[in-house]
């Protein structure tokens, strides 16, 4: 199973920036993909996710800004952020379940919102 995970980099407040995750060699088939985002010394914590009919779930501060979205053609997985902010700094990680229930991580991305 390997996740490639892209489309980090720096940005002034207010940009956008796009988040890529390609799932290949997932086993059983892909149920849920989704982005979480970790801090230094901060737990993980849930961004968006997307189940695989298309059902989306966004943490509060994300809602209205970040769009979630997949392409199940291609085991990909994407994250639209609009109007950063500067507390949107932070490691992106994408996570994949297949059907069996099984979990993966892609390597992360740093997303850094400059003033």
């Amino acid at each position: 199973v390997q996740l490639q995970a892209s489309g980090g980099g720096l940005v002034q407040a207010g940009g956008s920036l796009r988040l890529s995750c390609a799932a290949s060699r997932i086993i059983f088939g892909i149920n849920d993909m989704g982005w979480y985002r970790q801090g230094p010394g901060n737990q993980r914590e849930l961004v968006a996710s997307v189940t695989s009919v298309g059902s989306t779930n966004y943490a509060d501060s994300v809602r209205g800004r970040f769009t979630i979205s997949r392409d199940n053609a291609k085991n990909t997985v994407y994250l639209q952020m609009n109007s950063l902010k500067l507390e949107d700094t932070d490691v992106y990680y994408c996570k994949v379940v297949n059907r069996r229930g099984s979990v993966y991580w892609g390597q992360g991305t740093q997303v850094t919102v400059s003033s």
